[in-house]
């Protein structure tokens, strides 16, 4: 009898042993290398409180740098008459060395498994992600082009592969189905300290005048992104909202230079404190580490 011997995938790192029969003939299937056309500029900084889906957080704003390549000042030419756009993007830091068959998405509670493929997820089997997002307006500068958007979920730094219009009459499909993402999502309140309040309006008006925007809104900003409840789906298992074990745990999450930090209440999530960020770190932790 034959012994079954392994051939190569088209996967790094995954063998397969065919059923029956000798190895096949084919030649392996041809590869695709792209090069980024640009880089994304948004206010998240880490993966942790990243919204997890496009638009679900309309106030996240986003600048798209295109390569300085004159041609792309070309390119753009009209795309200011759309409203909204297709990002193709590359997770290029979603941490895992290979792709996963199936996936615990966090819309349903990390509980049950789904194929990667009927996922959003980015351990797939070509990191690539595609979002739709509000285009803002288009800048053409010395430096390049700089299109504005925003509801976007990409963290800062994301290559951008490729940007597309969005057209409605191909795009929307009235009568689609989503599936197993169907089930609504569920919204928390959110609170302030007086503490917070006080440096958040610092905050937002440092900011403000940083990115040139007075549309800026850090605040709303904020709910929109807690409201969603960030933490993954093992923490929600093991520490539900509603559970009095669960009262009074903290968290943070960095958005553009200061730390969010925040705690579980009554069925509400309680806006702490804005801290500072010195060389990446919590102005506090950044001392202490200085004077060692």
């Amino acid at each position: 009898m034959q012994k079954k011997t392994a051939k190569k995938s088209a996967y790094p790192g995954k063998d397969y042993v065919p059923r029956s029969g000798p190895p096949s003939k084919k030649p392996p299937p041809p590869t695709y290398e792209f090069a980024p056309i640009g880089v994304i500029r948004t206010a998240f900084a880490e993966k942790f409180g990243i919204p997890r889906q496009p638009g679900m957080v309309a106030e996240a704003k986003g600048v798209i740098e295109l390569d300085r390549h004159p041609f792309f000042a070309i390119a753009v030419d009209k795309l200011e008459t759309f409203s909204h756009l297709w990002v193709l993007f590359v997770f290029h830091e979603h941490g895992a060395r290979d792709w996963k068959p199936s996936i615990r998405p966090p819309r349903l509670g990390g509980r049950k498994k789904v194929g990667v493929l009927a996922s959003r997820s980015p351990h797939r089997p070509n990191p690539i992600g595609l979002s739709a997002v509000k285009l803002d307006r288009i800048e053409k500068t010395p430096k390049g082009v700089r299109i504005h958007v925003s509801g976007v979920d990409l963290l800062d730094g994301t290559p951008i592969l490729d940007v597309k219009p969005y057209i409605p009459f191909a795009d929307s499909i009235a009568d689609a189905n989503a599936g197993w993402a169907a089930e609504p999502i569920e919204k928390f309140p959110v609170e302030f300290t007086e503490k917070s309040l006080a440096s958040l309006d610092r905050h937002e008006r440092r900011i403000r005048a940083q990115k040139n925007d007075d549309s800026i809104d850090v605040r709303r900003m904020i709910v929109e992104m807690l409201e969603l409840d960030p933490r993954p789906a093992s923490q929600k298992r093991k520490m539900p909202p509603r559970e009095d074990d669960s009262k009074g745990l903290r968290f943070a999450f960095t958005l553009f230079d200061f730390d969010v930090k925040w705690e579980i209440r009554e069925n509400a999530f309680a806006v702490l404190d804005l801290e500072d960020l010195v060389d990446g770190r919590p102005a506090g932790l950044a001392k202490k580490k200085s004077a060692t």
